[in-house]
């Protein structure tokens, strides 16, 4: 993985802001310009860097040795009050994220059916690992914890004091995360969604 590992990064990065991007943009055909207005819809992967959690954080777990890798993109700005539907218009701009990663890892895996036999073996490699992180990261973005998409989908079909305490759970939702790794609840989930995926995509002779 010596050569394929600095292209996976780059591939998931890309990925990652792809995702942002993709909330973004959404948002902004729904009618609210503050992404747009703040230079967020841009492919420069420097606005879409979190200095804590798109560098120090994976750094600390890398160098410590942890059994996962954590890191998000800084989250692109929404104002649902622009939205005509609020409560739907954010369920539309959640789903667009993850199913921006499903695009990406069916789009990977085309390339790698059409044109694998062509290309070097570590790029095949690094686009089936990246094909594969992107189904994972689009089945993590839907589990319903605030702040992940998948609260802003179920919240859409919430109402009164259930949504207002659902909600109130944000403020705590990355410990939430966090807890749910360290006790490898978050890992029973995605370790079958990886096995599915592999098959799915058709990407295990890439990857074995």
């Amino acid at each position: 993985m010596l050569l394929e590992m600095p292209l996976v990064l780059v591939m998931v990065f890309f990925s990652v802001v792809c995702h942002e991007i993709a909330h973004g943009y959404t948002a902004y055909r729904l009618g609210d310009p503050t992404a747009w207005g703040m230079g967020r819809l841009s492919f420069n992967p420097l606005v879409h860097i979190d200095l804590f959690g798109t560098i120090i954080l994976p750094a600390l777990l890398w160098l410590s040795g942890s059994r996962f890798l954590f890191a998000w993109a800084k989250p692109v700005p929404v104002d649902p009050r622009y939205f005509k539907d609020p409560r739907k218009g954010m369920m539309l701009v959640a789903l667009s994220g993850p199913a921006t990663n499903l695009a990406i890892a069916i789009s990977l895996s085309i390339v790698l059916h059409l044109a694998g036999g062509f290309l070097p073996g570590f790029l095949c490699t690094a686009m089936a690992w990246a094909a594969l992180i992107n189904a994972v990261l689009m089945v993590f973005n839907l589990l319903p914890i605030p702040p992940l998409d998948g609260s802003r989908i179920v919240a859409r079909f919430l109402k009164g004091r259930v949504l207002w305490q659902y909600m109130k759970l944000e403020r705590y939702g990355m410990f939430i995360v966090f807890g749910l790794l360290f006790l490898g609840v978050i890992s029973s989930i995605l370790n079958p969604v990886m096995i599915w995926a592999v098959k799915l995509l058709d990407i295990y002779s890439y990857i074995s």
